[in-house]
C-alpha cells in the first residue's frame, strides 16, 4: 500500500461527494469515517484507492491509501480528474453568483462534478438508466455487476468488454435487462473488443465530434453520448435538455406550471454557459 496527501483548491465539498455516491449501492462509502474507496482502470488494471477527507469545505485536504501497486503520479492525476480537484470550483461559483441559479449555488457551494471511475462503466450504466427511475435502474445495475463484475479490496469493478463478449443476449434478460438493452450491452462491447470503438480516443475529440462518434452505435442516442461528455470526460457544458430530471427540476426552481419546453430549456441555460454541466449537476441535486 502507497499513502499519500494532497491538499485542493476550496471550496470543495467532500460531504456532497459521498452523500451523491452514496445513492448508488455499488459504491463504498463510510460516511462517518469521511471515506469512499474507489475502483478505477488504469492500462485495464483494475486498482483500489482509499480517499480519506482530512479537512474541510474551505480547506479541503485529503489522505490517500493507493491499494494496490501502481505509479502513483498515474493515480494522482487520474484522481484529480475524476473528483475534479482543480481551480475550476471558485471560478464557476463566481459564474452563477450572477445567474438566477444564484441561490442553488450558495445551497451546494462547493459541490464537484465527480465523474465515473472509467469510460465503459460511464457507458454501461448509461445504457442500464435509459427511461428507467434511478431507483430501478440502481436496482439492476447492483444486479449486473454482481454477476459479472469483480470485487477487489471491497470495492466492486464493472464487467470488462472481454467478460461481457462471452455472453448471450439471454443470460443479460435473465437478470430483468430489456431485450434491447442486453443486445446494446453485448454488442457495444463486442465493438471496442474488435477496436472499431475506441473510448480512450474520444478524449481529444470535441463535443460534437464525440456525439457523432457515439451515436452511429446501436443503442446510444443523443442523451447518453451527452452523459459520457460530462462524466466520463469531464466536458463542462452539457445540458441534456430531454432529461426528465433536469426538466423536473427546472419546473419545481422556477415554479412553473407545466414542464419547460425543449425550447424554453435551450433559452434558460444560455445563461449559464460555458459551464452548463455544473448547472444540470446543481438542478439534479436539487431533486435528490
Amino acid at each position: 500500500m502507497l499513502r499519500t496527501k494532497i491538499v485542493v483548491p476550496p471550496p470543495y465539498d467532500f460531504g456532497a461527494v459521498m452523500d451523491r455516491l452514496s445513492l448508488d449501492s455499488l459504491n463504498r462509502v463510510e460516511i462517518e469515517q469521511n471515506t469512499i474507496f474507489v475502483p478505477i482502470v488504469i492500462d485495464d488494471r483494475n486498482i483500489s484507492v482509499k480517499i480519506k477527507s482530512t479537512g474541510t469545505i474551505d480547506s479541503p485536504a485529503f489522505e490517500i491509501d493507493i491499494l494496490d501497486e501502481a505509479d502513483e503520479v498515474t493515480v494522482l492525476e487520474e484522481l484529480k480528474r475524476l473528483f475534479q480537484w482543480n481551480e475550476l470550483l471558485p471560478t464557476i461559483h463566481d459564474h452563477f453568483a450572477s445567474t438566477n441559479l444564484r441561490s442553488l449555488f450558495q445551497e451546494h457551494r462547493g459541490t464537484p462534478l465527480v465523474l465515473e471511475f472509467d469510460f465503459f462503466r460511464c457507458l454501461l450504466k448509461s445504457i442500464i438508466h435509459q427511461q428507467l427511475s434511478l431507483k430501478v435502474a440502481h436496482r439492476l445495475t447492483d444486479r449486473f455487476v454482481k454477476t459479472y463484475g469483480v470485487e477487489h479490496n471491497g470495492v466492486w469493478f464493472y464487467p470488462s468488454p472481454d467478460r461481457l463478449c462471452s455472453l448471450n443476449y439471454e443470460e443479460l434478460k435473465e437478470l430483468g435487462l430489456s431485450t434491447r438493452k442486453s443486445e446494446y450491452i453485448i454488442d457495444i462491447s463486442k465493438a471496442i473488443v474488435s477496436g472499431e470503438l475506441d473510448l480512450s480516443s474520444l478524449r481529444n475529440q470535441s463535443d460534437e465530434e464525440v456525439i457523432q462518434t457515439l451515436v452511429k452505435i446501436r443503442g446510444i442516442g443523443p442523451w447518453t453520448a451527452q452523459n459520457f461528455l460530462m462524466f466520463a470526460l469531464g466536458r463542462l457544458n452539457m445540458f441534456p435538455k430531454a432529461d426528465i430530471g433536469l426538466q423536473n427540476a427546472i419546473r419545481n426552481l422556477f415554479n412553473l406550471s407545466a414542464k419547460p419546453t425543449l425550447d424554453e430549456m435551450e433559452s434558460l441555460s444560455k445563461e449559464w454557459q460555458p459551464y452548463a454541466s455544473y448547472a444540470s449537476l446543481y438542478l439534479w441535486r436539487s431533486i435528490e
